[in-house]
């Protein structure tokens, strides 16, 4: 039998730095975005996260583009 995965949902998760710590370390926070369309390019939804989150203060540390499947077996 063989399995097959059905698209459910994605979300962009990008990561950023606010400042640093009294010891020098990075201070990092993360905003998500849900119902990202889970067919968008890996490239198109990068370059948006940058796009998007270049308006902030913040330098983009990590950009993260989770999908979620539901496994069914034929």
């Amino acid at each position: 039998m063989a399995v097959v995965g059905i698209p459910l949902n994605s979300t962009l998760v990008v990561v950023y730095q606010t400042g640093l710590t009294p010891a020098g370390g990075p201070v990092l926070r993360q905003k998500s975005l849900s119902d990202v369309r889970s067919d968008a390019a890996e490239q198109a939804v990068y370059e948006a996260a940058h796009a998007l989150f270049g308006l902030a203060q913040y330098p983009v540390i990590d950009v993260l583009y989770r999908k979620n499947f539901e496994l069914v077996d034929e």
